[in-house]
């Protein structure tokens, strides 16, 4: 069965390419939505058309944006009837000389990144949870939560847990804040694929994502505030241990 785009979020990801560098910028947001699993492992990405007015720019600028992601192995296009361009994202492994190769600018960028996400994501749950309550979107943080919890090879897992935190920024209703997070979870992947995957990280990660899940559903805005920091306090010691 063919893996199909995460329900809502393309919209969310997807905007529209501003300033002079539309080329950069449309490769930018295609790679992002596909490394945080807005478009997961095996999906086909929409038409050329739909894209690049999603994007809005040309469909000359679409088609270079999406050969430079065939060479990057991140997509393959076929042609033909039945044909298209299904993404076929194979993370590298993480090792720990990866983190070795971490220049020291990268490294200032990074813990920039942790504190950014700090301030960011918390925000994003207690709006969430501050908001009516509305079935069609509890049932989609519901679903975000069995992803994640489901998810069984880790290439799998990082993209379910990203989607899941996405999913609660585009439930605070606010547009900057889903771009703050969208650009927070790309560093982060980034900065994940350079330690070693840990089961006991994951169960515990399932756990707090769980926390978080039930005070966004309960109205409770200062809990699910509490329960992102205490995910994203832990996250960040992990990756300064691991990564320095």
């Amino acid at each position: 069965m063919t893996a199909a785009p995460a329900s809502g979020l393309p919209e969310a990801v997807l905007r529209p390419v501003r300033g002079h560098h539309a080329f950069e910028a449309c490769v930018e947001r295609l790679a992002t939505a596909i490394r945080l699993g807005v478009y997961p492992l095996g999906s086909v990405l929409p038409p050329e058309r739909e894209l690049a007015a999603r994007l809005e720019v040309s469909r000359a600028t679409l088609r270079e944006a999406m050969a430079a992601l065939r060479q990057a192995g991140l997509v393959e296009t076929t042609r033909g009837r039945g044909g298209g361009t299904v993404v076929t994202l194979r993370p590298r492994t993480p090792s720990a000389r990866a983190a070795a190769r971490i220049t020291p600018e990268r490294r200032r960028d990074w813990h920039d990144a942790l504190e950014f996400r700090r301030v960011v994501e918390p925000g994003a749950a207690a709006l969430a949870a501050s908001l009516p309550p509305d079935p069609a979107a509890r049932r989609q943080l519901e679903r975000a939560l069995e992803d994640v919890t489901e998810s069984g090879k880790p290439a799998a897992h990082r993209q379910a847990d990203s989607r899941f935190h996405l999913t609660i920024a585009t439930l605070s209703g606010s547009p900057r804040m889903v771009e703050a997070v969208t650009s927070v979870q790309a560093t982060l992947h980034e900065m994940l694929l350079a330690i070693p995957v840990l089961d006991a990280n994951i169960a515990h990660s399932d756990r707090q994502h769980a926390a978080v899940v039930r005070a966004i559903l309960g109205g409770r805005p200062e809990l699910a505030r509490r329960a992102m920091e205490e995910h994203c306090d832990d996250t960040a010691a992990l990756l300064r241990g691991l990564v320095g």
